[in-house]
């Protein structure tokens, strides 16, 4: 029989010489955030756009004003793409998305660490304001009733802040894949009210028009394809780094607004179905008659 003094001794021993506890060290939190080649590539694409809104102001000035309808729209389309551009290349309109991984360890319980990506909001903005002027240049150009022009930008201006909501939501939540869908469902719409109606209003047109709308609503909407691609592969799986997201989002860019515009401005020139002659208001303001003049009314 053990003597509860001996138990005592023990005991003293035991916590006098503890074994080692095992303990996790937290691990802090890992910022995606864009470097040196996003930088230049930023600056690059705000100076392509700054002298794209040159050209295309500049060559407006030889066309009657009833006839600049393309020329308006198109310079409006890259310099706001330039302002979005100079914002995110100078270290503005940025915040991050932050989403917990888990860690796996031996011995002790799993433990987790924030992984917050740099998202670009200006990007959106952008695109919220420039998308539209884009599908009106087309509606303009198939002859799209205003019905469906109202619908399609709306529908557009929908798709670009449902992706907004999307790309700043919580990780694997139905609120992040709730706004991508609406998103998705919204570019249908778009497809529908410009792709396919528009091919119809075209068709009352020449044959240089028909082809000329065809060619041009298949490289904006091939394009428009890529971003939502893009979005996931690198936005919400962040399988690609910031760097090579950017990079791709300014091809893309760069394709449907200085691309697009010099396309559809030197087929204005080449081809006179295009012309679109708007007169009134657009061409010579308010008319003279309908002014009210103060002391005129008794």
């Amino acid at each position: 029989m053990i003597h509860p003094t001996q138990v005592a001794e023990m005991l003293a021993q035991a916590t006098a010489t503890p074994g080692p506890i095992p303990t996790v060290i937290p691990t802090p939190p890992e910022f995606q955030i864009s470097g040196e080649a996003g930088h230049r590539t930023l600056w690059v694409m705000f100076g392509i756009m700054v002298v794209s809104s040159g050209v295309f102001a500049l060559s407006s000035w030889n066309v009657p004003i009833s006839r600049r309808v393309y020329y308006v729209i198109t310079t409006l389309t890259t310099i706001i793409a330039s302002l979005s551009y100079f914002a995110m290349a100078s270290g503005q309109a940025s915040t991050f998305n932050c989403a917990s991984v888990k860690d796996s360890h031996e011995h002790v319980p799993d433990t987790y660490h924030d992984v917050c990506r740099q998202i670009y909001w200006a990007r959106y903005v952008d695109w919220a304001l420039t998308t539209p002027l884009l599908l009106l240049n087309l509606c303009l150009l198939a002859g799209v009733d205003g019905a469906h022009t109202l619908m399609a930008i709306v529908a557009d201006v929908i798709m670009v802040l449902s992706g907004l909501f999307s790309a700043l939501g919580h990780t694997g939540t139905a609120q992040k894949w709730g706004w991508f869908t609406i998103s998705c469902i919204s570019y249908l719409f778009v497809i529908w009210h410009v792709g396919l109606h528009g091919t119809r209003m075209v068709g009352a047109k020449s044959a240089p028009v028909g082809k000329l709308f065809g060619l041009m609503s298949l490289l904006v909407f091939v394009v428009w394809t890529a971003y939502p691609v893009v979005w996931g592969v690198a936005g919400n799986a962040r399988k690609t780094t910031v760097d090579t997201e950017t990079m791709i989002y300014a091809v893309l860019d760069a394709l449907v607004k200085p691309v697009f515009g010099v396309w559809l401005l030197i087929s204005n020139r080449a081809i006179a179905d295009t012309n679109i002659d708007l007169d009134g208001f657009w061409s010579h303001g308010l008319a003279a008659e309908g002014r009210i003049r103060v002391g005129d009314e008794e």
